[in-house]
Parts: C-alpha cells; sequence; structure tokens
C-alpha cells in the first residue's frame, strides 16, 4: 500500500471524477478564480513598479538628489566637488547656480527655475544629454547666453534652435523711466524632452552667466550629487555638510519630492490589498469546495473509520485535496502573472498604435512600464499557498468529526 495512506486518498480523491458536476464544478472555479488572483496581482505590481522606476529614473536623473549649498558665491567649486565625490554613495557631483525667473517669447510668458551648470560636470549627475532632442549641453559657453529648454517649455512659447527668449528676473532695477525688472536676451542652443512635468519647468544655462545675472563674481553657489542609492540622500547630505564651514547648508529630494514617492507607495500598497482581496475570495471558494465534497463523501469517510482510519488521517487526507486544487491554481496564476509581466508592454503598445487609442496620452510616457520584481512574485505565491492551506483547516477537521455509524445508517 502507498505511503502515508492520507496522501494516497487524496490524491485519489483529486483525480476522481465526481458524481456531483455541481462539486466539480465549484472545484474548477476555485482553481480559475486562484489563477486569475494571482495572476492579475502579479502583473499589476510589475506595472506599478515600472512606473516607480520610471518616475525615479526621469524625475530623479533631473533635479538634485542632494545638494550642499553656500550662502555666498564660491569663486573656487573644484575643492567642493572633490570633496563631495569622496563621499560614500556619491557617483557623481557638479557645481550649480539657481536662480528663478519667467521666459518671454512671442507674447507667451511662462515662469521658469534656471540653472547654471558646467556641461562637463552635469553629465555626471543628470541624465538631460541623453533625452536631447535638439542641440546639445556642450553649447552652453561662458559669456554666449545660450539656454537650454524642455520641450514642454518651448512648445509653449513657440521656440526652436536659435530662435530668442527674454528671461526676466524678479529683481527690479533703478532707471531714469523708474524701476524696471531685470532682463537678458539668450538664444536657444538645445531641447531636451524626458516626458515628465519638468519639461515645462526647468532650464540650463552657463555657470558663469548665472553669476552674471545676479551681479556676483564667476563662481557656483554649491555642488549636487547623482547617489547609488537615492535613500542615502540624507545621510550623505548631512556628513558633507558637517565637514564643511556654518556657512554651508543642504537639502535633499526627500524634502522637494518625497510626498510624490510616499504618494506612489502608498497607492502600489492600497492597490495590492485590493487585488489580494481577488485571491482571498478564491480561497474561500476551496472551502466551499471542500465542505461539499465531505458532505458527499460521508459514506466513504464512515467505511475509513471502521478499517481504522484515525481522525488525523482523515483531516490529512482533505486538506491534502484542498491544498493541491490552491497549488495548481497559484502555480498556474504565477506563470500567466509572469508571462503578462513581461509582455503587456509590447501587446498594448501593439493594440495602441494598431488602432490609435491614444492610451498613454495622460502619462508622462508613451508606453506602459513594466518591472517585474521576483520578490513580488514569491510573496504572492507564497500568500495564495498559505490562503489555500488555511482554507482547508475547517471543512477537513469537520470530516474527522463525521461519526461511522451516523454516516452509515441510511446507506
Amino acid at each position: 500500500m502507498f505511503k502515508p495512506i492520507s496522501l494516497f486518498v487524496g490524491l485519489r480523491y483529486t483525480r476522481a471524477r465526481r458524481s456531483n458536476h455541481f462539486i466539480s464544478f465549484i472545484a474548477l472555479v476555485s482553481i480559475i478564480g486562484l489563477t486569475l488572483g494571482v495572476a492579475v496581482l502579479i502583473t499589476v505590481l510589475s506595472v506599478m513598479n515600472g512606473f516607480d522606476r520610471e518616475l525615479k529614473n526621469r524625475i530623479l536623473g533631473m533635479i538634485p538628489q542632494a545638494t550642499v549649498s553656500s550662502t555666498e558665491i564660491l569663486p573656487e567649486w573644484r575643492p567642493l566637488v572633490e570633496l563631495a565625490d569622496k563621499q560614500q554613495h556619491v557617483a557623481g557631483s557638479a557645481p550649480f547656480t539657481q536662480l528663478q525667473g519667467m521666459l518671454t517669447a512671442q507674447g507667451q510668458v511662462s515662469g521658469i527655475l534656471v540653472s547654471g551648470i558646467d556641461p562637463k560636470f552635469e553629465k555626471k549627475v543628470s541624465i538631460v544629454q541623453d533625452y536631447m532632442t535638439a542641440g546639445s549641453l556642450d553649447n552652453l559657453k561662458d559669456g554666449e547666453f545660450g539656454i537650454v529648454l524642455g520641450k514642454g517649455m518651448a512648445d509653449g512659447l513657440g521656440l526652436r534652435i536659435n530662435d530668442k527668449v527674454t528671461l526676466v528676473l524678479p529683481e527690479a532695477s533703478p532707471s531714469p523711466a523708474g524701476v524696471v525688472p531685470r532682463f537678458k536676451r539668450f538664444t536657444v542652443v538645445g531641447i531636451f524632452s524626458i516626458g515628465a512635468d519638468v519639461d515645462s519647468m526647468i532650464g540650463y544655462i552657463a555657470l558663469n552667466d548665472a553669476a552674471k545675472l545676479l551681479r556676483l563674481p564667476d563662481g557656483a553657489q554649491g555642488v549636487r550629487m547623482k547617489l547609488d542609492d537615492i535613500f542615502a540622500a540624507p545621510e550623505v547630505s548631512s556628513k558633507l555638510l558637517n565637514q564643511l564651514p556654518p556657512n554651508y547648508y543642504a537639502t535633499n529630494w526627500t524634502e522637494t519630492h518625497g510626498n510624490l514617492f510616499s504618494a506612489i507607495q502608498m497607492e502600489k500598497a492600497m492597490v495590492s490589498l485590493l487585488l489580494f482581496l481577488i485571491v482571498l475570495v478564491a480561497a474561500f471558494n476551496i472551502v466551499s469546495s471542500l465542505v461539499m465534497v465531505v458532505t458527499d463523501k460521508k459514506s466513504d469517510i464512515a467505511i475509513l473509520r471502521t478499517l481504522g482510519a484515525s481522525p488525523a488521517t482523515i483531516t490529512r487526507i482533505f486538506m491534502v485535496q484542498g491544498v493541491i486544487i490552491g497549488a495548481f491554481g497559484t502555480l498556474a496564476g504565477a506563470a500567466l502573472g509572469i508571462l503578462l509581466a513581461l509582455s503587456i508592454s509590447d501587446v498594448l503598445g501593439w493594440i495602441n498604435n494598431t488602432f490609435g487609442l491614444h492610451l498613454f496620452d495622460a502619462y508622462f510616457i508613451n508606453y506602459l512600464p513594466s518591472y517585474l520584481r521576483w520578490q513580488d512574485v514569491l510573496t504572492v505565491v507564497l500568500l495564495s499557498l498559505l490562503l489555500s492551506f488555511l482554507a482547508t483547516i475547517y471543512p477537513a477537521r469537520r470530516a474527522a468529526q463525521i461519526q461511522p455509524a451516523e454516516a452509515l445508517r441510511y446507506e
């Protein structure tokens, strides 16, 4: 006889055709429910991971991840760059000077945050050069007053390469005609397209041109850093600040954009919880399926008891049956979810392009990103298997409590 007996009988019950077709239908619904629930959960988590990764790579690739600035202009900023490069987790650093103003061209006006940069160093800390649609950061040269704009800003003002645009600063200057704002004429020497809101907010000019606009000596206000671990930004900026005089201060991305990424993580958690309820409902179907099986197999249970099977053996028989149903549905769902997660970007992209549906017009990217994390797959599979196991406990214990004499009385 095959040992253990509970596994042998449980497998026989699982493979056998049931006389009650409704019970078979409920078992099939349980498997399908688990399969779909697990597959949808893995796919949606992968899509949300994709959006999270794109936001981090694009937005945090443009904005300063960590900065250390001085209250005074730094004519000799290279020693600060070298000191920043020596810090742990710092992948690159670059000087910068920031100022706010308005751009005006062809009767249109738009607010902008302008960064004075050194193109050679900026490429170490920013992804903007990789997303240039026209021109280059290298076109920014001191004294030539060129400007690099985002595509959203350029389109809004109707600008192209080599067009002229006026930067108006909020500081006013006295003149014979009264107090007038300060302004400077720039030439558009580059246009970038990240696909996010930064396309309409940020511009770049040469480092010393920014100092001239602020009527300061040539130099930089501070140093911005790119990190190999973005969550180390507060620690890195704090440690660097401790090595500098009191007239320096530090900022990092958690202070400027931390709420955005906290909202994304909260949304991911809420969506995961809602989708997990689908798996929970499917697991409850296993309960109803096994309860019906126990009712249908009362006489078989009674015969096994009279042959010497203990209540524990009967419990294990039906637990084996429920676990097999749960395992089959979970593994099928995991396989389907992995397949969907790996192909959903291409499939939806093809549908979008073929039928002209414009599905991604509301997003900052023109495709549906998907990033499959095997930790998520393992977590979903283990939780689904755990729920399937827990769902077998009540029906199995109910089967073990059946009294042989009562079950066989009317047979």
